[in-house]
């Protein structure tokens, strides 16, 4: 997860702008919701590996 540390600004605002083309703005919010229950799963995953 290296790459992810050494993204600027820039970076961030061209794949939000690419996002934004593919999903269009009516989509945006349920994508939010799933890339976030995602994230939070993923988090709970680890910790619960981590715990054993």
């Amino acid at each position: 997860m290296g790459f992810i540390q050494n993204l600027g600004l820039p970076q961030l605002a061209l794949i939000a702008f690419i996002v934004l083309l593919l999903f269009g703005v009516g989509k945006l919010p349920q994508v939010g919701e799933g890339l976030g229950k995602a994230i939070n799963n993923f988090k709970n995953a680890i910790g619960k590996s981590e715990e054993k």
